[in-house]
Formats: structure tokens, C-alpha cells, sequence
């Protein structure tokens, strides 16, 4: 309530308060004189009393549009907190689906005959094609995958394993020359690979079919010396015996 509504109450009162005091003593004042005074004091006091209601209407209708503006005020801003967490989800839904598309192009770990490196999907996936097609039993276009794969991706952690592969599919093509340089290319790049026995010993079994005995015999003694204790070795003393 301000100082004006203030002001009002107190004319009011001191109004009402000599109003008091002129019926306390109305027989003093019985000429018209003092009826046009009480007339006076009976409007003056009413227009007060108008004044203050008028004023308290006009602070209470001020209250309630304030009341109406806080509340529009609060359903903003819920409407907007609502916006805000919707376009939070939007966005992170967003960035989720763009983190999986770029997986499906960053190098993982990957490991293969028991050597681990990082490799693109996609060198992956054309390599597990490959070796879908040596699977199903086409080994020249096995072999074909395999080169072409070789040849895209030369510094790929496949191409030792591939050597392996082109090599056996070579064979089983009976292209024995062939088979003898990739599986010698295989030795070359990684002498300790776990395929590299394996591989020397095909390569004498290529000089075998190709009824090169003397290659043949020294490839198997190679085998012996070079990877004792494996099961290529085991097998390449059998051979050699029944050779002499």
C-alpha cells in the first residue's frame, strides 16, 4: 500500500473523528450554518472512502496482472526448459549416430595368426572376402582377391597372411612357380611368422610336384634346421626320408 492510500485513511479518520464530535455536540450547531458544515464533512468523507476503494482496486488489479505475468513468465520458461532437454536429446542422439559411422572407418585391433595391428574396416572386409572365396573352394579367383588385395593395400597387416593364402590356392591350382614365390615372399617378410614354416614346407612340396628333388631335399633340410620343434619340421623329416 503507498504513502498516498496512507494519507487518505488518515483524512478519513480525522473525518470521522470530528464527524464524532459534531453529533456530540449537534445542539450547538443547529443553524444552517452547521448543517451545510456536517454536509460538507458526510462528502468529504465519502469522496476519501471512494478515493481509498478505488485505490485498493487498482493495487489489487496491479497484484493480479503481476501474478498473471509470473505465471506466464514460469510457463515460458518450462516451455523452454522443455526445448532446451529436447534439443540436448536431438543433439546427443545426433552425435551417437555419427560416432557409429565414423567407427566404421577408423583402424581397429585386429589380430591374425597370432599377430596383432591395426587395420582400416575396410582392408578387413576385403579380406575376409577373400578368404570367403579360398572357403568356398574357387581358388583361382581366391588367389585373384587375394593379389588384388596385396596390391591396394601393400602396407596392410594382411599381406604376410595373404602371401599364405595366394600361395596354397596356387597349389591347389597346381601353379607351382607361382605358389613357390608367394609363399617365399611370405619367409622373406616375416621369417618367425607362424605361417613361415608352414610355407617353407609347401615350397618343397612344390619343388616335389615339379619332380625338382634336388630343391626339394634341400628345402626339406631347411625346414629341419631353420624350425625345429614345430610340426612343419616333423613332417618335413618324414618327407625327406621317403625321398632317399
Amino acid at each position: 500500500m503507498n504513502q498516498s492510500v496512507f494519507s487518505r485513511i488518515k483524512v478519513g479518520a480525522a473525518c470521522l473523528a470530528l464527524l464524532s464530535g459534531v453529533h456530540a455536540h449537534a445542539g450547538l450547531f443547529e443553524d444552517e450554518e452547521a448543517r451545510k458544515a456536517l454536509i460538507d464533512l458526510r462528502t468529504q468523507l465519502q469522496d476519501e472512502v471512494q478515493k481509498l476503494q478505488r485505490s485498493l482496486l487498482e493495487q489489487q488489479n496491479q497484484i493480479e496482472a503481476v501474478r498473471a505475468d509470473m505465471a506466464k513468465l514460469r510457463g515460458e520458461k518450462e516451455e523452454l526448459l522443455q526445448d532446451i532437454k529436447r534439443q540436448q536429446t536431438a543433439t546427443q542422439t545426433t552425435l551417437q549416430a555419427m560416432d557409429e559411422r565414423l567407427r566404421k572407418f577408423e583402424p581397429t585391433a585386429v589380430k591374425v595368426d597370432g599377430v596383432q595391428f591395426t587395420a582400416d574396416p575396410l582392408e578387413t572386409k576385403a579380406y575376409e572376402e577373400a578368404m570367403a572365396v579360398f572357403r568356398s573352394g574357387d581358388f583361382k579367383a581366391a588367389a585373384n582377391a587375394f593379389m588384388d588385395f596385396v596390391k591396394r593395400n601393400p602396407k596392410s597387416g594382411y599381406v604376410v597372411p595373404s602371401y599364405f593364402w595366394i600361395g596354397n590356392a596356387q597349389y591347389a591350382n597346381r601353379d607351382y612357380k607361382e605358389a613357390i614365390k608367394n609363399f617365399s615372399s611370405l619367409i622373406a617378410r616375416a621369417p618367425d611368422h607362424m605361417r613361415a614354416a608352414d610355407s617353407l614346407l609347401s615350397i618343397a612340396n612344390c619343388h616335389i610336384d615339379l619332380k625338382d628333388l634336388k630343391s626339394a631335399r634341400k628345402t626339406l633340410e631347411d625346414v629341419m634346421s631353420k624350425y625345429p620343434n614345430t610340426e612343419a619340421a616333423v613332417a618335413a623329416k618324414e618327407r625327406l626320408g621317403k625321398l632317399k
